[in-house]
């Protein structure tokens, strides 16, 4: 084979890149989520390469009172343009799979790295003048005061936090210039082992696969002590062994320190349609965590947790009965639980 042309792995990195190119442009590329004390569910922008989605509209009537222009897919050229741009780099990532030539992976990834760099800072231009140029005539005004999203990461803008972020296409994007990164850069760095060198390649693209699938996952966060506040009882903290996390539809996670504020949380605060699991703290094991329905409770008024509702959750049967010959109390159901 000819030096010029591409070796087995960059092929095959090459349609890994085409593919999650594809795939990017049916799903949100970006998120910024609002949340606020009148808003526990939280409120979500979704950035589709073609739309806008999410709760818009209650934005939109949000931003008026701070004179801040509404948001409509109609108004930005980018929504019209950039699935064509997102779809053309995946045919050109085939193109040059049919070409056969380094070179043009090399154009490939430069041309790529160059959008990609003009997308972002597009992007950020946006949020710049979407905070900036405020209506001077609005119900509310702050002198000196901007709102512009942050573009990575949290940022408090008034009484609403802001968390901007990627989205599973817009992890896919990225992920698929890291790949073409690979692909023209590892050949220059080969030893003499061209065999080792193409497997540990081929594993880091599996690597990154995985991890990007794994971004894609939502499961709890681990607790915090003397950090984390209730979001019940808004208490800090200080025992992680009766712990409890909601995970919302959206993403979004609510924290307990006690069983007992989760079931009140759950009856009082939120829809239970719109939760996706319930995690509960192994007692056994503070730093694991357990799906609600998996668990095994006990209740015993000699736990003593933080805000008495004394029950405690375990993997296992044996995990329970060891505690339970201890402080000797009763095992219930999760029914049970949520019936207190």
């Amino acid at each position: 084979m000819k030096t010029n042309q591409l070796s087995g792995y960059q092929k095959i990195l090459l349609a890994l890149s085409g593919i999650m190119l594809i795939a990017a442009i049916f799903i949100p590329l970006w998120v910024i989520d609002l949340d606020a004390p009148q808003y526990p569910e939280g409120l979500t922008l979704l950035i589709y390469p073609h739309k806008l989605a999410g709760n818009v509209d209650i934005i939109n009537d949000l931003n008026h009172y701070i004179g801040m222009k509404t948001l409509h897919t109609k108004d930005f050229i980018e929504f019209t343009v950039l699935p064509y741009l997102i779809g053309f780099f995946a045919l050109f990532c085939f193109a040059v799979l049919l070409i056969n030539k380094k070179k043009w992976l090399n154009a490939l990834f430069i041309l790529f790295a160059v959008f990609g760099v003009i997308a972002m800072l597009d992007f950020h231009r946006w949020e710049h003048n979407y905070g900036h140029n405020l209506d001077p005539s609005a119900a509310i005004q702050i002198p000196g005061m901007v709102y512009d999203p942050p573009f990575l990461g949290y940022k408090q803008l008034l009484n609403f936090t802001a968390l901007s972020m990627p989205h599973i296409g817009g992890i896919l994007f990225f992920g698929s210039g890291l790949v073409l990164m690979i692909a023209s850069f590892l050949p220059y760095y080969k030893r003499k082992k061209k065999i080792s060198v193409q497997k540990r390649t081929l594993g880091v693209a599996a690597a990154l696969c995985v991890l990007l699938l794994a971004g894609c996952n939502r499961g709890p966060k681990l607790i915090a002590l003397g950090k984390d506040n209730c979001d019940y009882c808004s208490m800090t903290f200080i025992d992680d062994h009766f712990g409890a996390e909601i995970i919302t539809k959206k993403g979004k996670i609510y924290k307990f320190d006690d069983l007992h504020c989760l079931t009140q949380f759950r009856k009082e605060k939120t829809d239970t349609n719109q939760i996706e699991e319930v995690y509960l703290v192994n007692y056994t094991a503070p730093h694991n965590f357990i799906k609600a329905s998996e668990a095994l409770l006990l209740k015993s008024n000699e736990l003593h947790s933080p805000m008495n509702g004394d029950v405690a959750a375990f993997q296992n049967e044996n995990q329970l009965q060891t505690v339970k010959n201890r402080v000797h109390g009763k095992q219930i159901s999760l029914q049970q639980l949520y019936a207190q």
